[in-house]
């Protein structure tokens, strides 16, 4: 399943299909503001050809994130061999990825344990209509080295942590919430990935599901999935979020923030029509208390480094929105 998991799903699609996928990079300094978020992107309308996008945001501390956006069309995008996606002539593999936009660049080596993290518990459910958004952490524990400049501003990076996931379907959840950190100051081996969504049904918003992993002490923890929806509670505004997700040995409360000088505002365009906001910050700070390890209460924090990515249809109050559409 793995390699299916990895493996760009645009060019197997029927010419009237609707379909957006996206792999993606975040790197963050564990204890300052510094860090980065990389996306190749694809979207394809139903019956239109796809076209590919390449993001670019960059934080270097005080100062508010830079981001660059670019889209190239359908004949630029390829995945050849050891490839994940080629835009233009910026590509990503297992582990490297080099690109550049109009004032950004990108070069990045990166390695990690090499074991994918599914968020979806079976693998029947990547198969299924329903979740109609898909994603695995590909690293969720990788470690980077390279360098990011966007217009003035360059971070040059030498083992910090980080991840890489890949998403993909025929629309995006109504409503979605992404948290990830690595290298916690309590537990430096310890990393936190979980996206969190909410999905339409018909009419019908149904509640919270979340689908997550926490790695401590050599040990991977599965937490949230449909079983635990009525134990799973999500407080999310853009900049803020209070979560509790139950799990298989472990229950964890958290919070997580944001500044809003600290968030990048996007559009993400649904295939079919229609477009949520989203607000990022990978520089975040997050806390956990982990109830359950080892029959005890565990706390963990970062100061900076960590991933909220924040989706809904309204306009996030108070963060500029990127002046790029998302075509």
């Amino acid at each position: 399943m793995t390699g299916d998991l990895s493996s760009a799903r645009f060019r197997s699609l029927s010419t009237e299909a609707g379909h957006y996928e996206s792999f993606y990079l975040k790197v963050a300094d564990p204890l300052s503001p510094r860090g980065a978020w990389i996306r190749y992107t694809i979207l394809k309308r139903p019956d239109r050809v796809p076209s590919g996008s390449l993001w670019c945001t960059l934080w270097t501390g005080s100062e508010p994130p830079q981001a660059q956006k670019a889209t190239l069309h359908a004949d630029e995008l390829s995945a050849g061999p050891g490839e994940l996606l080629r835009i233009g002539e910026s590509r990503l593999t297992l582990t490297r990825v080099v690109g550049s936009v109009d004032g950004a660049s990108w070069e990045l080596e990166f390695g990690g344990a090499g074991v994918p993290f599914p968020y979806l518990p079976q693998a029947w459910m990547y198969r299924a209509r329903v979740p109609r958004t898909k994603a695995v952490s590909l690293e969720p524990d990788a470690t980077f080295h390279g360098r990011v400049t966007v217009g003035a501003r360059t971070i040059e990076i030498d083992g910090w942590p980080g991840m890489v996931g890949h998403n993909w379907g025929s629309e995006h959840a109504e409503r979605w919430v992404w948290l990830h950190g690595a290298r916690f100051v309590e537990a430096p081996e310890c990393w936190f990935d979980a996206t969190i969504g909410r999905i339409k049904l018909g009419a019908l918003l149904v509640p919270w599901i979340a689908n997550g992993g926490l790695w401590l002490d050599g040990r991977l923890y599965r937490v949230g999935g449909p079983a635990g929806i009525r134990s799973t509670s999500v407080d999310a505004q853009p900049g803020h979020c209070r979560f509790t997700l139950p799990g298989r040995g472990v229950s964890i409360d958290g919070e997580v923030s944001a500044p809003e000088q600290s968030t990048v505002g996007w559009r993400y365009s649904d295939p079919a029509g229609g477009e949520h906001y989203v607000s990022n910050c990978s520089v975040a700070s997050l806390a956990l208390t982990v109830r359950g390890h080892e029959q005890r209460t565990r706390l963990l924090h970062l100061p900076a480094g960590a991933a909220y990515e924040h989706g809904a249809r309204e306009r996030p109050p108070g963060i500029a929105i990127q002046p790029f559409p998302d075509p």
